[in-house]
Order: structure tokens, then C-alpha cells, then sequence
């Protein structure tokens, strides 16, 4: 049996803080910088819920394996 599905990962070459949109980022094979601008938008119009988001991410998400 192979291991065919991907692994939701903290970018390590792709951080601005912690690596979090990088590695979303790499998941879907969008550009971080998208993410970023989404996760700021969504973080305004929340009330800063987004960046309490992000740092649970942070803890959450692993660490990317080199």
C-alpha cells in the first residue's frame, strides 16, 4: 500500500510568521501571497477572529519533514 494522499504541512522555505498560508499554500497549489491577502481580509472583517485562527494553526499544523 502507498501513501498517495498529501499531507497538510507548515511551509519551511515559503514563512512570513510561522509558515501556516505557505504551507496552505503549497496544499492547494496556490500562490501564499493569495492566501495571505485572504487571511488579512477575513481577519478584518471577523473582528481579528483570523489571526486567532492562524495561531491555532500554528500549534495545530506540523511542522514540514525535510
Amino acid at each position: 500500500m502507498s501513501n498517495d494522499y498529501k499531507e497538510l504541512r507548515k511551509s519551511a522555505t515559503n514563512k512570513t510568521i510561522c509558515g501556516v498560508c505557505g504551507g496552505i499554500g503549497e496544499y492547494f497549489k496556490v500562490d501564499p501571497t493569495l492566501i495571505r491577502l485572504l487571511w488579512i481580509i477575513i481577519s478584518l472583517g471577523s473582528a481579528g477572529l483570523g489571526i486567532v485562527g492562524y495561531f491555532i494553526a500554528a500549534v495545530v499544523i506540523p511542522d514540514e519533514v525535510n
